[in-house]
């Protein structure tokens, strides 16, 4: 991987050392958030690894090569420049053999991580069925990424533009544990409950820690959701947040936008019809997710020495 991979030296240190290391994505960066608080918020979730132990490596392809851990002035490129591709792992190959700039989804970020020896990765939301999929087909490969990379992904739950339930399903063939941290219910994103109940509830980022030790230690492949709820004070309830996300799902089928291009609409949609509040609570909750999963990575790291 020499010829398409550079590790940050901090990143590698952290690595060769044994040091807990979180996998940052990049698409909240470049198609997430506007600027400036996009670059912002990347180098604020960098800190928040940082303060709780871990060594934050974010993840993204700059001429071709797949950067792992970026500098600041990297961060500013995939915040500010409008030729960054939106990269799944179908798409690697392409961008990185026609050395483009691209921002890594979740499911390119977790296999980026897992080849560079990294375990334990913090976003948002994970992508999964979208509404309407029984005709569409429309289905994330974030979850086919999970059902076979060993990446722990710390999310909020699945964006909530999503078929939630239909999304927990196709998680549960995929043999996927999803797992709440603190919570017996199945995140919404923005909102803390989404009605739907979970199997398993955990409390600390050391039982979260072991479980993922013993599950691959088993040879059982594959990655596990971590459910988050976003923080009390920032979430917008699911009864509020529905209809905004109904109005941006029919804007969106009105203009025919789909594939790939259908999540940063409707982020963008519900961002504007919200007044702004859904960037609020989106900025609040990745950065929730990261101190948890710099936890995590921490104990897990322990583990492993």
């Amino acid at each position: 991987m020499n010829n398409y991979m550079i590790i940050h030296p901090e990143v590698q240190e952290a690595l060769l050392q044994g040091k807990g290391v979180v996998a940052l994505e990049s698409t909240i960066i470049s198609h997430g958030m506007p600027y400036p608080e996009n670059i912002t918020t990347a180098r604020a979730l960098e800190g928040i690894v940082r303060s709780a132990g871990a060594v934050p490596a974010t993840i993204a392809i700059l001429g071709g090569k797949i950067l792992i851990g970026l500098n600041d002035e990297q961060l500013e490129i995939l915040s500010t420049n409008n030729e960054v591709h939106k990269v799944s792992r179908r798409d690697l190959p392409v961008v990185i053999a026609q050395k483009k700039h691209g921002a890594t989804t979740v499911a390119a970020t977790m296999y980026l991580a897992n080849l560079a020896g990294i375990h334990i990765f913090a976003t948002g939301g994970i992508g999964g069925v979208h509404r309407g999929a029984q005709t569409s087909f429309d289905i994330s490969a974030d979850l086919a990424e999970l059902g076979m990379t060993n990446v722990a992904v710390i999310c909020a739950g699945a964006k909530a533009i999503l078929d939630l339930s239909l999304t927990l399903e196709r998680l549960e063939t995929l043999g996927v544990p999803v797992l709440g941290y603190q919570t017996e219910e199945f995140p919404a994103f923005y909102s803390r409950k989404s009605g739907l109940k979970l199997d398993q509830r955990i409390n600390t980022p050391g039982e979260f820690a072991d479980i993922l030790r013993v599950k691959w230690n088993l040879g059982i492949a594959g990655g596990v959701v971590v459910a988050n709820p976003i923080p009390e004070d920032a979430e917008i309830p699911a009864e509020k947040i529905h209809d905004t996300i109904e109005t941006a799902l029919k804007e969106a089928d009105t203009l025919g936008i789909k594939g790939k291009e259908i999540t940063p609409f409707l982020l963008d949609r519900v961002k504007h019809l919200t007044s702004g509040k859904s960037l609020t609570a989106n900025i609040a909750l990745v950065k929730n997710n990261a101190r948890l999963a710099a936890q995590i990575a921490v104990e897990y790291a322990k583990l492993e020495r």
